[in-house]
C-alpha cells in the first residue's frame, strides 16, 4: 500500500472517529501537505489548492481543516514558523514519542523525530525545577540539514 493511501485510510478513519466527515477538501489539503517537503502556512496552502485543485478556499477555512487534522494527529504546526506539516507517522495507527522537529535554516526542510522518554522526562523535571510547568512538549530545533551544512563549508 503506497503512503499516501496508507495516510487517507488514516485519516478517513479520524475523522469517522471524530464524527465528521473527511470532505474532498479536507483530503486535498492533507494531500498537500504529505506531498510537501516544506512546512506549508493556510495562506500557501489556500494557493495550492486553487492551483491544484481548483478549488479556491478562504485561509479561514484552511485553518479549520489544520485544527481537524492537528487534532487527529495527521499534521503538526510549527509555532516557530506558523506553518504545518504532515504528520511522520500519519500511516501508523499505534502511539509514538514526543515529536521533536529539525527545520534547516537554510533549505527548510523538516524532519519529525520522536523523543527518548528518558530525555523527555529529564526536560519535565528540569521545566517543573524552574518552577514552570510544561504546557506542550513539542519541540522545534533550528538546524542546518547535511547538504546545506556541506554547501556552506565548501
Amino acid at each position: 500500500m503506497t503512503t499516501l493511501k496508507a495516510a487517507t485510510i488514516r485519516a478517513d478513519d479520524a475523522s469517522d472517529k471524530a464524527g465528521v466527515k473527511l470532505t474532498p477538501k479536507r483530503r486535498n489539503v492533507f494531500t498537500l501537505l504529505l506531498a510537501s517537503d516544506t512546512p506549508l502556512s493556510a495562506y500557501e496552502l489556500a494557493e495550492q489548492c486553487k492551483e491544484q485543485f481548483g478549488q479556491s478556499i478562504p485561509p479561514m477555512s484552511i485553518y479549520r481543516m489544520l485544527d481537524f487534522l492537528t487534532e487527529n494527529n495527521l499534521a503538526h504546526k510549527l509555532a516557530s514558523a506558523n506553518k504545518f506539516v504532515s504528520c511522520a507517522h500519519s500511516t501508523c495507527n499505534h502511539t509514538h514519542q514526543v515529536p521533536q522537529f529539525l527545520l534547516c535554516e537554510q533549505c527548510h526542510q523538516v524532519k519529525e523525530i520522536g523523543i527518548q522518554k528518558e530525555i523527555f522526562a529529564a526536560l519535565k523535571i528540569s521545566v517543573e525545577q524552574a518552577g514552570f510547568v510544561l504546557t506542550q512538549s513539542q519541540l522545534e530545533l533550528k538546524c542546518l540539514c547535511t547538504d546545506c551544512a556541506q554547501a556552506i563549508a565548501q
